[in-house]
């Protein structure tokens, strides 16, 4: 498992999407990481994110009927997450929604197929948990259940208390987290690398003073 999680550090870090300096997080922290999902801005990387996600959630064994990509970033994770599945032999439908609910047409706030059976959430991080708590209200308003929540990259990172965002999430909607990787992960990617001693260093002292239990 840990082959398909050193290609996506690898990828990421080669696309430009995980970043190593000082950045400003949401919190205020000074990390010293970043990493934005939204640099997966072009075709080929977006076909490769979406095989990697599938890569995970199959890994995790979880069950599920379909995805849900929450506006914004959702959106093309979870259709091109779709397409890695059905490459893999997994058919499924995937759905999104609106920001704002359309009064012509179709109307409505879900696009895509209908709300039905276990629905997989696919987003690209979890800081607050809005994200999640809005899917989770529009899948069950569909009569449709939110089983999991599928994410690139989990900091594991203390949230307002000792758990991290993505350890509240699971605890709030009792759901699982998949994530492609994690800070673990990272930090076992970057070890043996001399290149990358001082970035591991400086990773390691963060999550020291910022990682949840």
């Amino acid at each position: 498992m840990q082959s398909f999680k050193d290609e996506f550090l690898s990828f990421a870090i080669e696309r430009k999407v995980l970043l190593f300096g000082d950045f400003k997080t949401k919190a205020g922290r000074m990390s010293p990481y970043f990493f934005n999902a939204g640099l997966f801005n072009d075709g080929a990387s977006l076909k490769q994110v979406g095989e990697f996600y599938a890569q995970a959630i199959l890994a995790s064994g979880l069950e599920f009927d379909g995805l849900f990509g929450p506006a914004y970033k959702g959106i093309p994770l979870a259709a091109t997450v779709a397409v890695a599945l059905a490459g893999m032999g997994r058919n499924l439908p995937y759905s999104y929604n609106r920001k704002e609910a359309k009064d012509h047409g179709e109307g409505g706030t879900i696009v895509g197929a209908p709300l039905s059976g276990r629905i997989l959430i696919v987003d690209d991080v979890i800081s607050a948990g809005t994200s999640v708590r809005e899917s989770v209200e529009l899948i069950k308003a569909a009569g449709a259940t939110p089983c999991g929540v599928a994410i690139a990259l989990d900091r594991m990172e203390r949230g307002l208390g000792d758990l991290s965002a993505v350890q509240e999430v699971s605890r709030q909607h009792g759901l699982p987290v998949v994530s492609i990787v994690n800070l673990d992960d990272l930090l076992a990617y970057l070890e043996g690398k001399p290149e990358w001693a001082d970035t591991r260093t400086a990773i390691t002292r963060y999550r020291e003073q910022y990682g949840a239990a």
